[in-house]
């Protein structure tokens, strides 16, 4: 089938670039959906095994962007020490305990010590995490230490909001949960009054997560 009739921007060579094995997956997902008394032939399912297969190679990209080539030298000495904040950052991941997307948004904050990131990186940074399977708590320690070890500021920190689908479609079934993590180094997790000026500007303004 001709790549244009998948509604995303995969080529067969970016496919191949990440872990997944795609003819394995397909063969997977045919046997899921005989084992869920599905018939994989009929028409609306016919596909279904490609598309399941690509879809897995862009939500799981995550596991092979090269970190280097991603910041791509944007690292620059700057003499600034004030808090840069980036907030409401979207990201979109999958539960390793069912496979169920969660998503949700990002705070981040560091405190330079000569040397800032350039602002694009960092929600690069946060998709390269949240595109695995992954729970919440750790995604959020990921992107904190990451900070961290390439930027050796005076302090970073990261506050993650998530709406979970494994709680919202099934099991407790709690639509309104919403689960919050953060992650705290150096002056974030020394000194409550940076702590507290970080919290108040990533609640300034902010809204009520939706789906």
């Amino acid at each position: 089938m001709d790549i244009l009739d998948f509604d995303d921007e995969l080529t067969e060579d970016k496919i191949a670039a990440t872990n997944i094995d795609a003819p394995a997956a397909e063969e997977a997902i045919v046997h899921l959906l005989h084992a869920l008394g599905e018939n994989p032939q009929r028409e609306g399912l016919r596909n279904t095994p490609r598309r399941v297969a690509r879809m897995y190679a862009e939500l799981l990209s995550g596991y092979t962007i090269d970190p280097v080539a991603m910041i791509n030298g944007a690292l620059f000495d700057v003499q600034y020490d004030e808090m840069v904040i980036v907030r409401d950052i979207e990201f979109y991941s999958l539960c390793e305990h069912h496979m169920l997307p969660f998503m949700g948004r990002v705070h981040v904050a560091y405190i330079p010590s000569g040397k800032v990131l350039g602002i694009s990186k960092i929600p690069r940074i946060v998709d390269m995490y949240a595109r695995r399977l992954q729970v919440q708590e750790r995604m959020t320690r990921q992107i904190a230490d990451f900070l961290r070890n390439l930027l050796k500021p005076q302090g970073v920190a990261v506050v993650v909001e998530g709406l979970h689908l494994c709680m919202m479609m099934r099991g407790v079934r709690k639509h309104d949960a919403r689960i919050i993590t953060s992650a705290m180094h150096g002056a974030f997790r020394a000194n409550l009054a940076t702590r507290e000026e970080f919290l108040a500007n990533i609640l300034r303004g902010a809204t009520p997560l939706q789906i």
